[in-house]
């Protein structure tokens, strides 16, 4: 439709069908052809012709003036897109955990201050759902991904971390093995599938704890808060303690028993068009996967 509307301006404008078909090198039946289609299309003549002269009819003019504002503005939406192309401009609507939206909030600026004019959304869910239907552009999540309609790229792995402030292990001591937990304040994150339940794998193979505590939230942030302050101990995504572990707001325990690990990956709906604004987000997420899990390896893993 668009390509007749441009079609018929040039007609009008250079007031010659043959005009028109040697400037844009096709047949003259061609350029008679898209005018019929756009009068089939209206309902409407759309010229007056005689053999030496052509003039607009009535229904012509008006749909003249429409066809401009509409031609004008594909021209403005085909040269956004055009910048969109070739540089990360435009939103970027990115899902994640609780624990992921902690890990990246501090760290966007920095991506931001590198591309201005681009936008990034935190949509933040830990329940996973549809992401086309939830309009997402990228979702960055752990554990096995099911659809195999998505390309999931595997990014890295992550576990989680039984951790505590340092004020409450200076007053309660540290627990040894898994065992232990049992005598200590657990704080429960009631959002893990079963959340009573702590899994280890330890010397001699996977191993269970039922923990028992008077705090429960089904917040994996609120959790954090409490056990920077003392409360307890806590199992929580290795992710989301990263920073704190860095800064020693928390120490890692029961190094010998660490969690079951699981695949991070990120994800997107499709290979195909994928804009450059998205694209240099994904890279940005990757970034960070890996400075996390180099955090992990090294400093940032402090462990009694």
């Amino acid at each position: 439709m668009i390509s007749a509307l441009r079609c018929f301006i040039r007609v009008v404008e250079t007031g010659s069908f043959t005009a028109v078909a040697r400037e844009t090198r096709i047949s003259q039946s061609a350029v008679t052809r898209q005018i019929a289609q756009l009068e089939q299309h209206f309902k409407a003549r759309l010229f007056h012709r005689t053999t030496r002269h052509l003039s607009l009819t009535d229904d012509g003019q008006s749909v003249l003036t429409h066809a401009l504002r509409l031609v004008d503005g594909a021209d403005e939406m085909e040269a956004a897109l055009g910048r969109q192309r070739i540089s990360p401009t435009g939103l970027v609507r990115l899902g994640t955990s609780i624990a992921g939206a902690l890990v990246l909030a501090p760290r966007l600026p920095l991506l931001l201050a590198r591309h201005p004019g681009l936008m990034v959304e935190l949509v933040i869910r830990d329940q996973f759902s549809d992401m086309v239907e939830a309009r997402l552009d990228l979702e960055w999540r752990s554990g096995e991904i099911a659809d195999a309609s998505l390309v999931a790229r595997r990014i890295g792995e992550t576990g989680r971390a039984v951790v505590a402030a340092p004020s409450y292990l200076q007053q309660y001591g540290a627990p040894s093995v898994p065992d232990d937990l049992i005598a200590h304040t657990c704080l429960i994150h009631s959002a893990m599938l079963d959340p009573n339940t702590w899994r280890f794998v330890g010397p001699e193979g996977p191993l269970a704890v039922h923990v028992t505590g008077a705090f429960i939230a089904n917040n994996s942030a609120v959790v954090v808060r409490a056990v920077r302050a003392g409360h307890g101990i806590a199992l929580l995504p290795e992710i989301e303690v990263v920073d704190d572990l860095q800064a020693g707001r928390l120490r890692r325990l029961l190094k010998d028993y660490p969690s079951q690990i699981m695949p991070v990956y990120i994800i997107y709906p499709s290979r195909h068009n994928l804009a450059p604004r998205t694209r240099v987000v994904m890279e940005f997420v990757i970034e960070q996967m890996r400075e996390i899990q180099a955090l992990l390896a090294t400093g940032a893993k402090v462990l009694i």
